[in-house]
Formats: structure tokens, sequence, C-alpha cells
């Protein structure tokens, strides 16, 4: 068997190194729609244009199922009224939201 990939996210991370990740997702995204508004500011190809978009859409989508999959992890690690608070129904729309 393989061994896991780097860029995965161990079960034992903390929230905050989450939340890092997640926003180093989101600022990279921001950064490649940056790149997209310039390259339709200055009449770039239509297919550049495309492909630069749907890396930021992609880059997009991970962040959210990072959210997701924290929240998830959360839920499943608490105990008593905050394991409440958010109910498996819930995840799973908010997942779905992502697809």
């Amino acid at each position: 068997m393989s061994s896991p990939s780097t860029r995965e996210t161990p079960l034992t991370e903390s929230p905050v190194d989450s939340q890092k990740k997640i926003l180093n997702r989101m600022r990279r995204a921001q950064g490649q729609l940056t790149s997209v508004i310039a390259a339709v500011e200055s009449g770039a190809e239509c297919r550049d244009v495309v492909i630069q978009l749907a890396a930021v859409s992609k880059a997009l989508d991970r962040a959210g199922f990072m959210i997701v999959a924290t929240a998830m992890k959360e839920c499943t690690s608490m105990s008593g009224e905050k394991a409440d608070s958010i109910t498996v129904e819930e995840l799973e729309k908010l997942f779905l939201t992502l697809a």
C-alpha cells in the first residue's frame, strides 16, 4: 500500500492548522482571480481566460471541501451539546452544495 500524500490533511491536525490551510487556498484563489480579471482587461485569448477561471473554481471548490471536512472531523470528535450544533444532515447538505 502506498503512503499518504503530503497534501492530505492528517486527522490529528489542529483547527488552527486547518484554518491556515483553508486561508492559503482561498488566498491562492484570490490571486488567480486577480489574474483572470487582468487577462480579461488586457483582451487575452478566450481559451487562456477560461483555463485560468477553471483554476479559480477548482481552488475555491477545494477550500469549500476542506471547510466541510474540517467541520465533519470536529463534529465526530465532539461530545455533549457541542456535537448537537450541526447535524449530519446539515453537513451532508453543505457538502452537496459544493458538488
